[in-house]
């Protein structure tokens, strides 16, 4: 079903005038005729931009209607200045610039001088601007004047110099303030952008107004526009060179320089050779002007890098013309020199943004070559044609390239295979392409790759356009079906089906232009459709899914007529092949066609149901058939339809609640997910097309609108409607019996949540159905028990229904249930079962929401505070949960008080991390950042943080223990103390480990403890009476008091987390503002390094990770500069402490590092992913200094420490890309730490080689080991990490040696492994062509020895 988007409406905003603009257009308003000054008084006075726009569009008519004689007229002059004043005054991207600029565009001739005048003197105020962080605004004005705007272009044309003056300082300027907040992230990227549109706007007034710079530019090197231009030229060759500046500003400086030099450069002709002696390096400065030495030198005289000669390259292409070979002979040799150059630099540029701009300026090489080829270049055709040098480098980058990570060099590797096809057919123009050798030997190459390889599928689509789809057929009549195998590979299903698009169509094409016009379609359906239908009835599960998925609605869409074929041999055999559960049989092949083809619109389901096509029957058996998708399949083709508004027919109703009756058990989540899924677009149906039969009622007098559908009765349907959601209700409430399974109550609740969402209350529009008006007391108690469930999910989707219906769940509750309600909560909030605490945080976030919750439940457990209640109105969900908050808060920090005491206890009776669970949940229901009760969470959150040490300390010393799992630790009281030392006893390291699950007694003399607790309790406490008085002896084991503690640490961990988010982004000079001091942060960030640093249990620096993360990413967005720095200053400090090898420190050795490089991962993922990322480059070049085995080593530790952190960065997904240029190096470490003495080095260096496998190679997915799917080309593995060919082959000869040496026994190297390992994964492809050197055949002898 097409469900459309509603358009958003535009917002324009308005402009005004002063009060000295207003009181001029007054004085020459008339109240008796409209005149230009009346009509602009009345659009200024209207305070919406969309009815200005529409005022504006009426000036032009009056000032046409103007005679000649009023360009003198005092009125005219005034109201043109206005507008000249408003036009600058308003933003780039509001509309009313725009059509402004488009009405003045219409004026005539003779009012042309007057307004150019009164442009000039705006447009002169404005180049008057000093303040760097104003220019953007002037910049934005200029290119605007020089976009498609007559009188702008004509002021810039009066104020050229001028003009010119302003940007050579804008330039110079926002540079210098750039330098000077260095480090200071934010504002750097503001002043880069708009550094970018200064070098755009100066390369516009170039290319715009070149007439202007023509005049005296060559004849006088003395004039004050070749000097500006000598000006400009230097800055962009400048900020060209200059590394730190963003890689957009750099590729536009590019531009600009070839764009400037191009404007000044006598003879024009010379121009390619002065370009390709820059790239090329021969520097020959007697050939170059002195104008040119003098302002671009370091050009001229340096060793570029690779990156400036990227950039030099995309502006040579870019800015030259290279069209029909304007350039001649020099041209054609700089086009070479630039394929050269761009070709070297594609084993040196790693770095993803780099490897991303080097594919998509090879594609631009390509169109310019195309460009560039005319009949008379005999020289450039044979250096171009298929079997030339540059060509056969060019694929050999297609092919090591298009299986590349990145999508996007992916994309321009395809462009350029596709644009290289293009050339060969172009210099071959006379000769036939079937027979042409270069053309036959790449099709015979791509179509004995295999079929893993996805770059052969769109290099297959490409040579099918250029030779045709039969050609290739005749060379393999199967490989329609060959493809539609590979589809049971959802990596491979897109490509592939791509394809089979192209071939089918391409082949559509060849039938239909052919003569044989009436027999064509039995033979392109025996091709295309008949193997199709073949694996629909008898293929697996995942490949009839993804070919239904990809395939086949490109199939209907290419040729409609086929359905009919389909179901007429799908029809033929349904009944005799049902399927089973592992097939989807004709039936299931049918019920998919079907689906799809109602989905895209081809179909009509009660024409084909009252034509006898398909029956009633037939869809029941689709609906409960034991084979998931062809259940699925039935119900989508009742869901699915192309035009939302389709009425959803009786027959439809009731077969979607024969469905429900079977299927919301589903074991299956993506099941479960499906159809919740496609209910909901039937029910999205039911409203749309509600609203149609609401329309048809209004209207039903005007009959005209019932003659295309007679006997239709819109109440009788919209009734029909309510009877069948209600009824639908009915089932979905009962299904939710207490007792009932997981995946019954997710599929209940989650239909339910959809009828709620989608049947809501609009505005101005009648709903055919109301979820509220069917729920009733038992109802709610149903949602309510819902929360018992243990699965979190299911407590999600009750809570949201709840939300959904909660003024009527409300009105449902009596004050005696939501007291009860509220007492089991705070009971379970301090239960030893941890998911119980899960339950209390969503039971009470629900009765938070209750207007009087603070005088039914919470007067009896806190006192009264006058100060919350004097605006019952506002806030009332803010004021619950404070004081909710301060209940929790109150008693956890008694029960610390107790935990201090002795740790066991409250391991056994009153576990303290549901309350702060409890706590945290509350947080998560507010608007942290626009709260009204400000002082009052200054005081909460302060406490908060307070309360989080404290628990921290209490329980740190077991998660910091060296074997966390097995500690009870001492208490403080004596006789504790004395009972424990028995199970301390118990526990020492045997080899069994029985006692974890051996309850360990301890008596306690209940009653004098029970008084001891009660002379500490405050009034508000309620701890003891949960604990309960009676019970004589509490079980303990250490597990239970390992899940205390480290789920305390967690809870403190998530809790501190959220409260960094308080933390305001703008540093403002009042403290009020944020409810988080910088103080409390930094405090949080030491807390958080502390454990981070010290915790040995996984489960307590996973979660202080979780919590730390969220701080990072909070001080990476501040503008305080201190913050911002604190990441980088923590990564310091610790890389120093892990370099000084102290026998004093902390650091944990074991358990792979523990937390170390969770803290070291989290700082370094928190840099902005689109900066330089120089947090990443200075960790890993310290940690692969410390990684490498030095001759020497004082201490292994430092090494064991940075292979695990490597190890940790190398996995984390959020560098992606970014981490790619470091993986060669990564191996480097990997493979020689192996070749350590020392176990721990060896075995570290093992993890960190495993996770540089799956980074280069993918996640394996299956169990063949000589499956080709994780392995590469070893021209492509070589081409993307260069350095490892020298160092494999290097490590592979010593290897070998080893191996042969005269010793009498056997050595076997210890890296052997990991080489062979590698060696194994690459394998060589029939498109390996001559013109790499990093060919495989070196490592063949020392592999044979």
């Amino acid at each position: 079903m097409v469900l459309k988007k509603k358009k958003k409406e535009i917002q324009v905003d308005a402009f005004s005038l002063d009060c000295q603009q207003l009181e001029k257009l007054q004085g020459f308003s008339k109240a008796e005729e409209q005149n230009l000054a009346s009509l602009l008084l009345h659009c200024a006075q209207l305070s919406n931009g969309i009815q200005q726009i529409q005022c504006i569009k009426q000036i032009m008519p009056l000032v046409k209607a103007m005679d000649q004689n009023s360009a003198c007229d005092p009125m005219l002059k005034a109201c043109l200045e206005i507008l000249g004043e408003t036009y600058f005054s308003l933003n780039m991207k509001n509309p009313l610039k725009k059509v402004l600029a488009s009405s003045l565009n219409g004026l005539p001739e003779w009012f042309m001088t007057l307004a150019v005048q009164s442009f000039v003197c705006c447009l002169r105020e404005e180049l008057k601007t000093t303040d760097v962080y104003l220019y953007r605004k002037v910049l934005d004005n200029l290119a605007s004047c020089m976009e498609d705007f007559n009188l702008g272009r004509a002021s810039i044309t009066n104020l050229f110099e001028e003009v010119l003056q302003f940007l050579q300082k804008a330039l110079l300027d926002i540079q210098e303030e750039n330098r000077s907040n260095n480090g200071n992230r934010i504002v750097q990227t503001r002043l880069m952008h708009d550094l970018l549109m200064a070098i755009k706007v100066a390369m516009m007034l170039v290319q715009k107004l070149q007439e202007n710079i023509q005049g005296s530019l060559w004849k006088n090197h003395e004039s004050f526009v070749w000097q500006s231009m000598c000006n400009l030229l230097k800055s962009s060759s400048d900020f060209l060179m200059d590394e730190t500046l963003l890689q957009t500003v750099q590729t536009t400086s590019g531009l600009a320089f070839i764009l400037f030099t191009k404007a000044m450069y006598e003879p024009a002709e010379e121009l390619p050779s002065l370009v390709s002696d820059l790239l090329c390096g021969s520097r020959k400065l007697a050939s170059m002007p002195a104008w040119f030495v003098n302002n671009c030198g370091a050009l001229c005289t340096e060793q570029l890098s690779d990156s400036v000669l990227l950039f030099l390259c995309h502006g040579a292409l870019a800015m030259l013309d290279w069209k029909s070979g304007s350039m001649g002979e020099n041209g054609e040799k700089l086009l070479l020199d630039i394929a050269s150059v761009l070709l070297s630099l594609s084993s040196e540029l790693k770095e993803s943004s780099m490897a991303t701009s080097l594919s998509r300026i090879l594609a631009i090489w390509t169109n310019s070559a195309l460009a560039a080829l005319i009949p008379d270049s005999p020289n450039l055709k044979v250096k171009l044609n298929g079997n030339s040098e540059v060509v056969g480098k060019l694929l050999e980058y297609v092919y090591t390239h298009w299986e590349h990570p990145l999508d996007a060099v992916r994309h321009q590797s395809k462009l350029i295979f596709r644009n290289l096809l293009q050339i060969h057919r172009t210099i071959i123009a006379a000769s036939d392409e079937k027979s042409d050798p270069f053309f036959a030997r790449l099709t015979r190459r791509l179509l004995s790759l295999e079929w893993h390889v996805k770059g052969k599928y769109a290099s297959l689509a490409c040579l099918v356009e250029c030779l045709g789809t039969e050609n290739i057929l005749q060379l393999d009549r199967s490989i329609p079906v060959q493809i539609l195998n590979v589809m049971n590979d959802q990596s491979l299903a897109p490509y592939a089906s791509d394809l089979l698009e192209t071939m089918f169509t391409n082949h559509k094409v060849q039938f239909t232009s052919g003569s044989q016009k009436s027999t064509w379609i039995d033979q392109w359906h025996d091709v295309w459709v008949s193997p199709l239908l073949q694996i629909l009835c008898e293929g697996n599960h995942d490949q009839t899914t993804y070919i239904i998925d990809y395939y086949l609605p490109k199939l209907l869409r290419c040729s409609p007529d086929s359905l009919s074929y389909m179901i007429r041999i799908l029809q033929a055999s349904a009944d005799a092949n049902l399927g089973s559960w592992s097939t989807r049989g004709a039936l299931g092949a049918l019920m998919a066609c079907l689906r799809t083809a109602r989905a895209h619109g081809h179909l009509e389901l009660s024409n084909i149901m009252s034509r006898g096509l398909v029956s009633t029957e037939s869809i029941k058996q689709g609906l409960v058939h034991q084979h998931n998708q062809v259940c699925i399949d039935a119900l989508g083709l009742l869901c699915e339809t192309h035009r939302s508004t389709e009425i959803v027919s009786v027959e439809e109703m009731q077969l979607i609640l024969f469905f429900i009756t079977y299927n919301l058990n589903s074991q299956s989540p993506s099941v479960r997910q499906q159809i919740c899924s496609l209910l909901r677009k039937l029910f999205c149906r039911i409203r749309e097309s509600s609203q149609v039969l609401y329309k048809w009622e209004q209207n039903k007098t005007k009959q005209e609108l019932f003659e295309d559908s007679p006997k239709r009765n819109p109440l009788g349907i919209l009734q029909k409607y309510q009877d069948f959601l209600s009824s639908l209700c009915d089932r979905l409430f009962e299904a939710l019996f207490p007792g009932s399974s997981h995946p019954t109550r997710f599929s209940a609740l989650s239909i339910l949540g959809s009828v709620a969402e989608i049947f809501s209350v609009q505005k101005g529009q009648e709903q055919v159905f109301r979820l509220d008006q069917e729920i009733n007391s038992a109802r709610v108690r149903t949602l309510i028990q819902c929360f018992a469930s243990t699965f979190e999910e299911v407590k999600v989707l009750a809570f949201e229904l709840l939300m959904k219906l909660r003024d009527v769940v409300f009105s449902l509750q009596d004050s005696e249930s939501l007291d009860l309600l509220f007492q089991a909560a705070m009971d379970l909030s301090t239960s030893t079962k941890p998911y119980d605490c899960v339950t209390a945080s969503y039971l009470l976030n629900f009765l938070a929401y209750h207007e009087d919750l603070q005088h039914i439940c919470l007067g009896k457990w806190i006192k009264h505070n006058p100060q919350m209640n004097e605006d019952t109105s506002v806030g009332t969900v803010e004021k619950n949960i404070l004081a909710v908050i301060k209940l929790l808060l109150v008693n956890v920090e008694e029960e610390i008080f107790q935990a201090k005491k002795s740790l066991l206890q409250a391991a056994a009776s009153f576990p303290m991390y549901g309350r702060v669970h409890c706590i945290n949940g509350a947080l998560q229901q507010l608007p942290l950042n626009n709260l009204m009760f400000v002082t009052e969470w200054k005081q909460i959150v302060a406490r908060l943080i307070l309360m989080s040490y404290e628990l921290s300390a209490v329980v740190s010393p077991v998660v910091q223990s060296s074997s966390p799992e097995g500690l009870i630790p001492m208490d403080i009281d004596s006789e504790t103390a004395d009972r424990l030392h028995m199970i301390l006893k118990e526990i020492q390291p045997q080899d069994t480990n029985d006692y974890f699950m051996q309850a360990k007694m301890l008596k306690e003399h209940c009653k004098i403890q029970s008084e001891k607790l009660a002379e500490h309790k405050p009034m508000e406490n309620i701890c003891t009476e949960m604990r309960g008085k009676e019970s004589q002896i509490c079980d303990v084991t250490a597990q239970m008091v390992l899940v205390c503690c480290w789920r305390s640490m967690k809870e403190v961990s998530l809790l501190l987390g959220t409260l960094c988010k308080l933390l305001p982004t703008q540093a403002s000079s009042e403290p009020s503002h944020g409810l988080i001091t910088v103080e409390q942060v930094k405090n949080i960030g030491d807390y958080f390094k502390h454990h981070l640093m010290q915790s040995r249990h996984r489960g307590a620096f996973e979660l202080a990770y979780a919590g730390f993360v969220q701080l990072t990413e909070t001080l990476s967005r501040c503008n305080s500069e201190s913050l911002r720095k604190m990441p980088e200053q923590w990564l310091r400090c610790v890389l120093e402490e892990i370099k000084s090898c102290d026998p004093s420190s902390t650091l944990c050795a074991t358990r792979r590092s523990a937390g170390i490089p969770f803290y070291i991962q989290a700082l370094v993922a928190s840099e902005p992913k689109k900066g330089k990322m120089d947090l990443l480059k200075m960790t890993i070049k310290e940690l692969m200094s410390l990684a490498s085995p030095s001759s020497e080593p004082p201490s292994a530790i430092p090494q064991v420490h940075a292979l695990n952190i490597l190890r940790a960065l190398f996995r984390d997904t959020r560098l992606g890309e970014n981490i790619m240029p470091y993986v060669a190096d990564g191996i480097q470490a990997a493979i020689l730490g192996f070749t350590s003495p020392i176990w721990a080095v060896r075995n570290s260096s093992t993890l960190l080689f495993s996770a540089l496998i799956t980074r280069i190679f993918g996640v394996k997915r299956g169990k063949d080991e000589n499956s080709k799917k994780n392995r590469m080309t070893g021209a492509e593995f070589f081409s993307r990490f260069p350095s490892l060919y020298p160092f494999l082959l290097k490590q592979l000869e010593v290897v070998a040696n080893t191996l042969n040496s005269e010793d009498e026994e056997l050595k076997i190297h210890p890296s052997l492994f990991l080489l062979l390992l590698i060696l194994g994964k690459l394998y060589p492809s029939p498109m390996d062509g001559t013109y790499s050197a990093l060919s495989m055949a070196p490592f063949v002898p020392f592999i044979i020895r």
